[in-house]
């Protein structure tokens, strides 16, 4: 399993990158599994995404409409697409569980929808 080092504490995802223990998720955290991801720096827009994805998962165990989270967190209508390409990205990033029959279907090059399959 791939490992990180963040302030000096191993951090542990599994082999697609998702974090292991949801415990060791913070900024730091977020920022290490961006930068493995090919995001160099986090924006503040993408902060405030994942910080709402974060609560809405603890709320509802999971994954929220695309264009509801843009509208929640008051960012354009194709937020997720123009902040992180692939939501999935996004999801991992905020440390949460990968989500089975759960994955995101690329329609234009572009843009992501999710789909949900068995």
């Amino acid at each position: 399993m791939p490992e990180l080092t963040v302030a000096g504490k191993t951090i542990v995802l599994d082999e697609e990158d998702f974090l292991v223990n949801q415990d060791d998720w913070n900024h730091d955290v977020a920022r290490a599994i961006a930068r493995r991801l090919g995001i160099d720096e986090l924006s503040t827009e993408q902060i405030e995404i994942i910080e709402f994805i974060r609560k809405y998962y603890r709320q509802y165990e999971a994954f929220p409409m695309l264009n509801y989270v843009c509208k929640h967190v008051d960012q354009p209508k194709q937020c997720m697409n123009n902040e992180f390409i692939n939501p999935m990205k996004a999801w991992k990033i905020a440390g949460l569980p990968k989500l089975d029959g759960i994955h995101f279907v690329n329609v234009d090059g572009k843009h992501y929808q999710m789909e949900t399959c068995c």
